[in-house]
């Protein structure tokens, strides 16, 4: 949200896309594509990796835990 507000108060300034991703470390390809997202879309889209990130660590954790009973099964502890 930071990175596309600052983007947004340079392109103000007068700065051009190229200038604007090279100072926010992005391509020009994501600054385009930022400047078409609303706010209310680019949180919706934080909330969602967000959300993506902690289903992953509960698979992992599933899978750890799977593993380990397959081995105290096998009677390899």
């Amino acid at each position: 949200m930071r990175k596309l507000r600052d983007g947004e108060r340079m392109l103000g300034e007068g700065h051009g896309i190229a200038e604007v991703a090279k100072a926010l470390e992005i391509t020009e390809q994501t600054c385009h594509c930022w400047r078409d997202m609303k706010a209310d879309d680019a949180e919706e889209l934080r909330k969602l990796r967000d959300e993506n990130l902690r289903l992953e660590r509960m698979v992992a954790d599933q899978a750890l835990g799977l593993e380990v009973l397959r081995e105290v099964s096998r009677g390899n502890w």
